[in-house]
């Protein structure tokens, strides 16, 4: 594995992740996402993906699940006496998958819910609904209407909203794209793209659909079974034949393998951590 960059915000130490005391859920996983960058983190269903945010935000124990050894450091600090609430008016906010948007509320009034991350935060700013609009012109055009009556592209568009109006350091996205057309999927991730280049928003990405998530990112880490079992600049691991093969592909007979089925990856070094 690459040794982590002095400049990381947020560093994963060798976690190890139980649920219900008995299900193991991640295994040794390491990584790091660098001040100021996108860092894709792709796999498959059930590799672990979600339950590293949520453990990088403290929501384990809301599943029943622990951080069982290991270390996060957010911004230098271990994050594992800090409740959820302190990180987000620390400067972390986690877009969960799902979007879950107060759907009773207006998009104004779910905007303004979002502005608590500000309180008690020193050197914080105003809460800037206008950069939201300025991102999202169709949640000022639907500022009024109930949230609950957005498509599911403007519910995402909120969802990410929120977490700018909280004035995020570290923005934890996961599966943006779930459910969206094609065309919004384009629109959000050129949305999200844009907000790490103007604002310096250093982002780490949860993702099924790879190809697109490697377009934004500028480093990924591919996820089997609870580990880590490749990482690399977003374009190296674009163009591996192997990983196109293996991963982003569909292999010679048709079917897509995983690198557990190719008995030689393991003796290819760079593969292994």
């Amino acid at each position: 594995m690459t040794t982590p960059p002095p400049d990381a915000i947020l560093e994963i130490n060798n976690i190890e992740v139980v649920y219900n005391k008995v299900v193991q859920a991640l295994r040794g996983l390491s990584l790091a996402v660098p001040r100021g960058r996108i860092v894709a983190l792709l796999g498959s269903n059930g590799a672990g993906k979600s339950t590293t945010l949520k453990a990088v935000s403290n929501l384990l124990t809301l599943e029943d699940g622990e951080l069982a050894s290991g270390s996060i450091r957010f911004k230098g600090q271990d994050t594992a006496r800090r409740a959820p609430q302190e990180l987000v008016r620390g400067g972390l906010s986690h877009v969960m998958e799902g979007r879950h948007v107060f759907e009773d509320l207006t998009v104004e009034e779910n905007l303004v819910a979002s502005t608590y991350a500000l309180s008690g935060r020193a050197q914080a700013g105003r809460p800037d609904f206008d950069l939201v609009y300025g991102y999202f012109p169709r949640l000022y055009e639907r500022r009024k209407g109930l949230a609950g009556y957005l498509s599911g592209g403007e519910q995402q568009m909120l969802a990410i909203g929120r977490a700018l109006v909280a004035q995020p350091e570290l923005m934890l996205l996961d599966e943006p794209s779930l459910g969206l057309s094609p065309r919004l999927v384009e629109d959000i991730f050129g949305i999200v793209a844009r907000i790490n280049a103007e604002r310096g928003t250093s982002m780490l990405l949860v993702e099924q659909n790879a190809t697109v998530a490697l377009a934004v990112a500028h480093y990924g880490y591919i996820m089997e079974n609870g580990k880590i079992v490749i990482d690399g600049s977003s374009e190296r691991l674009a163009g591996d034949r192997d990983v196109r093969e293996f991963y982003l592909g569909v292999g010679g007979s048709g079917e897509t393998r995983s690198f557990r089925d190719i008995k030689h990856y393991k003796r290819r070094k760079r593969w292994l951590s």
